[in-house]
């Protein structure tokens, strides 16, 4: 389960964003996941609940933001949103497709108290 992982990699990143004295606690994280992240958002929920714990995102909210998977279509040169990787161009049905996004994972923001 990578998951585990990562949720390591983002509690560093908020623990480092939390150090500040004036901080008490982080009380929501929203993580910005493209359709083709391959990350399981249960699997990540579960990991955050035991990664989380001890420090100052414990008991944290964990919200997550879709990010279509998009691509630049050869033929026509239009950017298009698609729901698979190997999707045909929605706009003109040729199979020649560039990915722009949709593997992302990154953290959006928190909120702190």
């Amino acid at each position: 389960m990578h998951e585990m992982s990562l949720c390591e990699g983002i509690r560093r990143v908020v623990d480092q964003a939390a150090s500040a004295p004036d901080i008490a606690r982080v009380t929501r994280v929203r993580l910005e996941l493209g359709r083709f992240s391959s990350v399981e958002k249960d699997a990540l929920s579960f990991a955050w609940e035991v990664v989380m714990r001890g420090s100052k995102a414990e008991g944290a909210a964990l919200e997550f933001i879709d990010l279509p998977g998009k691509a630049t279509c050869f033929d026509c040169m239009k950017s298009v949103e698609i729901a698979d990787r190997l999707d045909p161009c929605p706009d003109c049905g040729s199979g020649r497709l560039l990915p722009e996004s949709g593997d992302e994972m990154r953290i959006k923001d928190m909120e702190v108290v």
